[in-house]
């Protein structure tokens, strides 16, 4: 429901001749289709710098809601935030348990 309700904050927007930012367009379409939520964590694992995959899981994280990902993975929420900034260098335990707490998990394929 919180997805349906983003999007068409951003449809009124786009009546109303409001600009929305990519960002808030981008956390609302992963709130809404958590298909395209895989793809864009696929695509940013895909890139040599681990920060792009950490920027990617944060916006992920903050399209489900930061408290209710912390919450679920067991991780107080500021320390998902550090965690998943562009500085930050989280264990395998803690991306894993974000994963799980998103409704996703990792994966391994040949290249």
């Amino acid at each position: 429901m919180a997805g349906k309700n983003a999007r068409l904050r951003l449809e009124w927007s786009a009546r109303k001749g409001l600009t929305v930012s990519h960002r808030e367009r981008l956390i609302a379409e992963l709130r809404a289709d958590t298909k395209l939520a895989t793809e864009y964590l696929n695509a940013a694992a895909e890139d040599s710098d681990p920060r792009v995959y950490l920027a990617a899981l944060r916006t992920v994280a903050e399209a489900q809601g930061m408290a209710k990902v912390a919450k679920a993975a067991g991780v107080p929420r500021e320390s998902l935030y550090r965690a998943l900034s562009s500085s930050g260098n989280p264990r395998f335990s803690t991306l894993h348990a974000i994963l799980r707490a998103a409704g996703l998990k990792f994966a391994v394929e040949r290249i």
